[in-house]
């Protein structure tokens, strides 16, 4: 053991209550069965489990190969309030009995079920070591208050996300004994690749149903507004009648009101209707391939709002039982789900539409974190718990060893040359850089940005680092609504209506944002750079091409057809030299890398490119930093050259001041320090007096 104080197995007894908070102690459970030289596990079944009328769902766990150590019978039917009560009671009768039989070192005790406060309460009594899974989330009903009550009850915590660690040291838990795992049935979700998943659809659900054409519905009682949640129902049962297609319905749980529910579900002939399956109970791994594939699920499971945001899947989350989730774009809330009408209205939005996949609760690594965090308890540790009343501290350890779990995405620069992923934080700082050369064909580019980015995502494990999403820049017009690239540059060949977000997205299941490379530029000014906190900026990049960005009032400009900001073909000269884009005398054909380079050329071939001091290897091409090398060590002509591409570039920045009077205009890139000393003098020469002071002041090196 690590740190336990002794040299025996850690006792760990995991108590079940229900089909719902199996799916989240199972993984925990098997990573434990995996290590027998470090513990030995008790299974306590209790509650709803053992019920027929709720599926005898005690089975899954025996199909999974657990041995049940003690099956206890503790709820009282009636399913109203009083029974509630009663089912509390007599759990507590009987699981003294157990406890003091199995006497586990720990127990692990899952979410805000009133059968858990009936184990948390037992456990805290009879001094044995609490473990809670998913404290410190908020949902909006009597379920918060019993969450609450079982932490403060608990003496260990793993939390799902940030903000639920944070709530948790607000309630004065010592920040020690929390850790920030993630939900570990995402471990299950993010690896789950059941290629035969439409056998399961049509087991379900008739042969004749096709993927993404068919809804769940898994809808509770609100125990503390039971009436509204009947009528709400009842309406939702309507109107997915009404909307026509085929839909599994699951039975509600075995709260108050649940008896209810189900007369609603008889009185409309839910369970003979041609277009209904109603099921008391799906398998756990069944039931991800039902959810991951369906058009829609609707209702106000926590499931909805949680687990099928792996998948991306529509959801619509009715009335209030989980109105304080944190929740990924996918889910559409009805909060006031009030009337036919309005549920069916959302069903017609949601339905059959496809988001990006979220990791909000979880990275799929969660049962190595917790069985990391089980190893590390100190048994000789007196057991009364200490609560770290304020001040709180800031900074917070989310692992046992006490590292910073640092907040990142990835970027990726798609340049034409170069193709970059970077691990950057959330200062903007990069914390890891990787380049390799930008591919000519597409199959070859989009190959090597998924090798990329899931190198990078695998490494960032490594350095603790967490990636929320991926933000992609590249040249060219996008649709950053859609995430695709809609005409790129000559200089990123083949990359014509190229949907960047699905594929980066389903492989890394992440969040996904693309954009024009001059866009990001500007986006990146307002964040971190020369831009933050001013109203109205534009940005000026120099490299290979030359882009742009423009932010007016506070927002970043795309146009009507997102080709705003194309900077670098503002025409300076009516017979200028040829540019990529097919016109001539644009900026961008004086003052780019490529134009450099062309000019570059012309002089070595005509011998007058190398002064004293230069060579150029024969197996190295001539480019524009050559030219900028014989300008520094005093070749005339190359000094000609810059000098006129500068030119070219501060009339650029005249008209930019001209037309937009910004409060800055930024200048960056690669070649923006060679240029900044002549385009401040055209600046001077050539702009209107009533922008000559925007131009002196304004004008920034980025």
């Amino acid at each position: 053991m690590e740190k336990n104080g002794n040299n025996r197995k850690l006792r760990v007894c995991v108590a079940t209550c229900n089909r719902a908070d199996y799916s989240k102690l199972a993984p925990i459970m098997f990573g434990i069965k995996t290590e027998p030289e470090f513990f030995e596990l008790d299974v306590v079944v209790l509650g709803s489990h053992l019920i027929d009328d709720y599926g005898n769902t005690y089975r899954m766990i025996e199909q999974d190969d657990f041995d049940i150590n003690t099956r206890l019978h503790t709820i009282v039917r009636g399913e109203d309030e009083a029974a509630m009560v009663e089912s509390v009671g007599l759990a507590l009768v009987k699981l003294p009995d157990v406890l003091n039989r199995l006497k586990p070192d720990i127990m692990i005790v899952h979410g805000d079920r009133f059968d858990a406060l009936a184990l948390a309460t037992s456990a805290a009594l009879m001094n044995i070591r609490i473990l809670h899974i998913e404290g410190g989330e908020v949902s909006g009903t009597i379920d918060d208050s019993i969450r609450h009550a079982i932490t403060k009850l608990a003496h260990y915590h793993v939390c799902c996300t940030r903000s639920a660690e944070q709530h948790l040291i607000s309630m004065c838990e010592d920040h020690d004994r929390i850790l920030l795992a993630g939900c570990p049935s995402y471990d299950k979700l993010l690896s789950a690749k059941n290629k035969d998943y439409m056998s399961i659809i049509r087991m379900w659900l008739g042969d004749d149903v096709k993927s993404k054409d068919y809804i769940v519905a898994l809808q509770h009682p609100v125990t503390t507004d039971i009436k509204h949640s009947i009528k709400m129902f009842e309406l939702t049962l309507d109107a997915l009648i009404s909307f026509n297609k085929r839909t599994l319905v699951l039975f509600p749980n075995i709260d108050a009101g649940s008896k209810e529910m189900v007369r609603v579900m008889r009185k409309k002939g839910i369970e003979h209707h041609p277009n209904f399956r109603a099921v008391k109970h799906v398998p756990f791994d069944q039931f991800i391939q039902l959810v991951a594939h369906a058009g829609c699920m609707i209702g106000n499971s926590s499931c909805g709002v949680r687990e099928v945001g792996a998948f991306g899947t529509p959801v619509i989350n009715l009335g209030t039982r989980q109105i304080g989730r944190e929740t990924g774009e996918n889910v559409l809330h009805v909060r006031d789900a009030d009337t036919q009408d309005k549920i069916l209205q959302a069903l017609h939005l949601q339905f059959g539409k496809q988001y990006p996949c979220s990791k909000i609760y979880g990275d799929g690594n969660a049962v190595p974190r917790i069985l990391k965090f089980l190893k590390s308890i100190d048994l000789q540790e007196p057991l009364q718990k200490k609560f770290c009343f304020p001040p709180v501290k800031e900074n917070i350890s989310q692992d046992i060893d006490h590292i910073l779990e640092t907040l990142s995405a990835l970027a990726v620069d798609l340049g034409g040359t170069n193709l970059r992923v970077a691990i950057v934080s959330m200062k903007g700082e990069i914390v890891k850089k990787y380049t390799q050369f930008n591919p000519k064909t597409y199959e070859e580019r989009i190959n090597l940005i998924l090798q990329m980015c899931v190198e990078a995502a695998a490494e960032a494990v490594k350095l603790n680092c967490r990636i929320l999403g991926v933000g992609i820049s590249t040249g060219g017009r996008v649709n950053p609504r859609e995430g695709i690239v809609l005409h790129s540059t000559k200089l990123i060949q083949e990359w014509n209506s190229v949907d960047l977000r699905t594929p980066l997205s389903d492989t890394l299941h992440l969040p996904v944002w693309v954009d024009n490379d001059g866009n990001c530029a500007a986006l990146a000014e307002r964040k971190f750079g020369q831009g933050k906190g001013l109203e109205n900026f534009v940005t000026l990049i120099t490299g290979t091409g030359i882009g742009g960005g423009i932010i007016h009032q506070h927002e970043l400009i795309h146009g009507s057809s997102f080709c705003a900001a194309e900077l670098g073909h503002l025409v300076v000269s009516l017979d200028g030299p040829d540019c990529s884009c097919g016109s001539h005398g644009c900026i961008e054909a004086y003052a780019s890398g490529m134009a450099l380079q062309r000019e570059a050329k012309k002089l070595h071939d005509e011998d007058l490119l190398l002064v004293e001091g230069m060579s150029v290897p024969k197996d190295e091409a001539v480019g524009a930093l050559h030219l900028i090398q014989a300008a520094k060590l005093g070749n005339a002509k190359a000094q000609s050259i810059l000098r006129t591409a500068g030119t070219a570039l501060g009339l650029g920045v005249v008209n930019i001041l001209h037309t937009m009077n910004p409060s800055l205009v930024i200048l960056s890139g690669v070649l923006a320090s060679h240029y900044i000393h002549i385009v401040k003098d055209i600046i001077r020469q050539q702009a209107l007096s009533s922008v000559q002071d925007c131009g002196r002041s304004g004008f920034g090196f980025g």
